[in-house]
């Protein structure tokens, strides 16, 4: 079953699916053929390249059934949580209670690029005051006026304070539409003053010990409304055991991001790397689903890596990524461009931290949430993708905006001009709205610009 890795395109897997069937291939009780994804509206599929290993397969039908997953939760009378904004913090909450699933109505941001907008979900957010100029996870408004990509959510629960002020807005025209949300503040991460404790986080931030104090009785909240919608208590045995489990996770995402980002050749693609390195947010409603289709995927990139192969060319230059594209079909335009994914900075990177153990567990997960480069200095995100670029030997920088976003309509700019100062390494910003086609021609040149760039440095 172990053909030599290649991208394949959607049509090319139903022949590589036919082989493996024949093959003696066992699937997870998702898996199956991801055409069949195709054919129930997952439209832009058609237009992407996708790794060739069973392992990438499980990862796409795992990734791609989680709206199954939602509602059968629901119909076994599961406790269904919604949790918005914070990126990794609450699901570990939820996920330490017996019966109970969390997932995040932001990442419906990315359905009208896979359904190749064949929803209502932005046409709804338009009729609801919410358009194009704000960011793409205006989606989320339609999603939930709909109710067909998650069902109703027992407890819906929503960070404010250090956040993005397009998400600020469309969490309470939410509200405004009757949803009960249960609101906690995160701050904005700041310097510790003199008169107070210095914590270390994880990431290697600092914070106050005023404000861990702070998010930690926020936390209590929530560990408080969790309690009474789902019947069991947040105990420290329990959050305990939550908390390794999360760190479990991402132990085998930093495995895999180590191995893939400095392997001489590229042992996995781009594209499955974004949506793998997703996965440690809320583990796409499956905790331990999510660990075994990790292990897969390790297991197949150290196969490779053992015996020197790969998906891309030797002298792929390497690219550090920031922030995650509306657009998927971006990941495989970088390597058709001659770049390959080497370094990441997706927004989320508390999420793939380990979670400290020495420290009481609610505590420990207000200082995650702190660690959130998102709520802190540009300076502090630039330096720490400074720290990666370094380390995984990134040869050039690529920051992709979000079309509308608010977080991050300069930051990138800031970041750029940090990363310059700092650094010989070539940056390059780029902006990638949800179905790239009208911009495609442009964002080629400016990638084949880049690699041409990194290419001509290699000689001089």
């Amino acid at each position: 079953m172990n053909e030599p890795p290649a991208q394949i395109s959607l049509e090319q897997w139903h022949h590589r699916y036919t082989s493996l069937r024949a093959a003696g291939f066992h699937e997870a009780p998702y898996g199956g053929p991801l055409e069949r994804h195709f054919t129930a509206g997952d439209y832009r599929l058609a237009q992407l390249r996708f790794d060739n290993s069973a392992a990438a397969l499980r990862l796409w039908n795992f990734l791609l059934t989680e709206t199954e997953r939602l509602f059968a939760a629901q119909r076994a009378g599961k406790k269904i949580i919604g949790t918005m904004k914070d990126l990794g913090t609450v699901p570990i909450m939820a996920y330490a209670l017996p019966d109970t699933i969390a997932f995040y109505p932001d990442g419906t941001w990315w359905i009208p690029c896979i359904m190749r907008q064949s929803t209502r979900d932005l046409a709804i957010a338009d009729s609801l005051g919410i358009d194009e100029s704000f960011c793409p996870v205006r989606a989320m408004l339609g999603a939930f006026e709909t109710h067909q990509h998650f069902p109703p959510p027992d407890l819906l629960i929503c960070s404010v304070g250090a956040t993005c002020d397009d998400f600020s807005a469309i969490a309470q025209r939410l509200a405004s539409r009757g949803l009960a949300i249960l609101w906690w503040e995160i701050p904005a991460r700041r310097t510790p003053e003199p008169t107070e404790e210095a914590i270390a986080l994880p990431g290697g931030f600092l914070a106050g010990g005023r404000q861990v104090d702070f998010v930690q009785a926020e936390l209590q909240r929530v560990s408080a409304a969790l309690a009474k919608t789902v019947g069991h208590e947040v105990t420290d045995a329990r959050l305990a055991e939550g908390i390794t489990a999360a760190n479990r996770i991402r132990d085998m995402l930093r495995q895999l991001r180590n191995l893939v980002f400095t392997a001489p050749r590229c042992p996995l693609p781009a594209l499955e790397m974004l949506i793998a390195e997703m996965l440690a947010i809320h583990y796409c409603s499956d905790r331990q689903q999510t660990q075994e289709v990790l292990g897969e995927l390790l297991a197949e990139v150290l196969r490779r890596i053992a015996v020197s192969a790969g998906t891309l060319p030797a002298d792929a230059v390497r690219v550090f990524w920031v922030n995650p594209v509306a657009d998927l079909q971006a990941m495989n335009l970088l390597e058709e461009c001659g770049g390959r994914l080497c370094g990441t900075e997706f927004m989320f990177c508390h999420a793939l931290d380990p979670i400290p153990t020495d420290v009481a567990p609610m505590e420990a997960l207000a200082r995650m949430a702190l660690a959130d480069p998102m709520i802190g200095p540009s300076a502090d995100r630039a330096k720490r993708i400074m720290h990666d670029v370094r380390q995984f030997g990134a040869e050039a920088v690529l920051i992709s905006r979000i079309p509308g976003a608010s977080h991050c309509a300069l930051e990138g700019s800031a970041i750029r001009a940090i990363i310059q100062r700092e650094s010989n390494v070539p940056v390059v910003e780029i902006e990638v709205p949800p179905l790239n086609e009208g911009v495609r021609a442009s964002l080629r040149t400016r990638l084949e610009a880049l690699v041409e760039t990194v290419r001509r440095r290699r000689t001089s």
